[in-house]
């Protein structure tokens, strides 16, 4: 079980890059293709963990025998889910929102082990951002950084500026808890291979 290959059920260069930061290598990248729109009523952390597993879940149905980890990153402003931000309107609005208050940011992690089992991990982190003038909005919406990013910001990249405090992991709001992922591998019995 301990040589099953690691595949990552996420399109998103920035956890691929999180893991590889970490020394973990995923044998083989699949995106999963599901449904994203939340539920009614849901809530964000409750949103997040079930698309992190529904995606783990996907991929996993076609390679079984395989570690399957699937994640998905969640924006909450109150009890609101922020959408990806696809154009520049809905970043302008996300940012809007953002601005002068605390949010949450929350990620939820499934990982199919190669017997079917699921270990699944919802980690949050809340984020204070400052008051956001026009200038500051137009800038980063200028940035094109915004695009296809939960609530419309990356926190690695200009929007740095505008973070005021992080209470928690701060991978997790880029988008992978490491510490709970490599937790969750290891408790899965998954190993990177021996160098050479």
């Amino acid at each position: 079980m301990t040589h099953a290959p690691l595949i990552l059920a996420s399109a998103s260069p920035r956890r691929k890059a999180l893991l590889a930061s970490i020394g973990i290598v995923p044998d083989r990248i699949i995106p999963a293709d599901i449904d994203e729109t939340p539920r009614k009523g849901e809530l964000a952390a409750g949103y997040a963990l079930r698309l992190g597993v529904e995606k783990a879940q996907a991929v996993a149905a076609a390679h079984p025998g395989a570690f399957v980890l699937g994640a998905d990153t969640a924006v909450a402003c109150g009890r609101r889910i922020l959408p990806k931000a696809e154009d520049e309107a809905t970043a302008r609005a996300c940012l809007a929102l953002l601005s002068g208050r605390a949010h949450r940011v929350y990620t939820g992690v499934g990982l199919v082990k190669p017997d079917g089992g699921v270990i699944r991990r919802a980690v949050e982190t809340r984020v204070k951002t400052r008051l956001l003038d026009k200038a500051h909005t137009e800038e980063y919406v200028a940035s094109g950084e915004w695009d296809g990013k939960a609530g419309g910001y990356g926190i690695q990249g200009l929007f740095a500026k505008h973070i005021v405090s992080i209470a928690g992991d701060y991978p997790n709001v880029v988008g992978l808890p490491l510490y709970a992922v490599s937790n969750m591998l290891a408790g899965a019995g998954w190993r990177a291979p021996a160098a050479g």
